[in-house]
């Protein structure tokens, strides 16, 4: 329902309640200004509802609502996924797939050069997660998966020794910065469970089935209790 639709109603229901408490049939005028203050109170009731903008006080004048700002960046934590950017394991094989062709260049984070490493730190730096600069630490984050089989896009692959770090990308295949005097490629991984130290999950594997569903029904949910909230103080006045 589109906020006019809501707003139309919330004038009829209000000029029907005030109708029954004067007894009489509610005039124009009297509509007009009624939906007037009903679209301001569903704005006031949106704000309150939302944490943005303003809201009325009870003593009828407006105060400033400081919204909480969205988490644009997470730290890699050990034992968790980094969810606060709302990035996901296709979005970091996506965002890895923009550095194929750079060469390797030890030390490296950027298009000039990188390495194994630093193209991980990157490719999550673009993704709103921070994560440490070399593979060992790199090996703490995020969650463990307990094998190839269960591995899933944007893993990261640790053999044993932590010398060397890769994306996985499905399909058994990987991405990776080699060694000198090669560049960001994607080859069929050459891993075999024995040799693997740890496989890291730092983002969640897939978005939330339910997060789609939560963003369609917001608006409509913030209307219908805008909309409950003056029925009800129609009905108490």
């Amino acid at each position: 329902m589109s906020v006019d639709a809501v707003l139309s109603r919330i004038s009829e229901i209000r000029t029907q309640i005030d109708a029954l408490r004067s007894g009489t049939t509610a005039t124009a005028a009297t509509s007009a200004a009624s939906g007037a203050a009903t679209s301001t109170a569903f704005a006031d009731a949106l704000a309150t509802a939302t944490g943005s903008g303003t809201g009325t006080t009870g003593t009828g004048t407006t105060s400033a609502v400081t919204p909480t700002a969205a988490a644009t960046s997470v730290d890699a934590g050990a034992g968790t996924l980094a969810t606060g950017s709302g990035a996901t394991g296709a979005d970091v094989v996506a965002d890895a797939k923009k550095y194929l062709g750079v060469p390797y260049v030890f030390g490296g984070t950027t298009t000039s050069g990188m390495d194994c490493s630093g193209l991980v730190q990157t490719v999550f730096k673009d993704l709103g997660v921070t994560m440490p600069r070399v593979v060992p630490d790199q090996a703490k984050m995020g969650v463990e998966v307990g094998s190839l089989k269960d591995a899933q896009p944007g893993d990261l692959i640790i053999p044993k020794g932590e010398g060397h770090v890769v994306i996985y990308v499905g399909d058994g295949k990987v991405l990776h910065a080699p060694r000198p005097g090669k560049d960001v490629r994607i080859v069929d991984n050459w891993y075999k469970d024995s040799d693997i130290a740890t496989i890291r999950r730092i983002v969640p594997a897939q978005a939330s089935a339910t997060t789609a569903t939560t963003a369609a029904s917001g608006a409509t949910d913030l209307q219908t209790a805008a909309l409950l909230s003056l029925m009800n103080a129609g009905s108490a006045a």
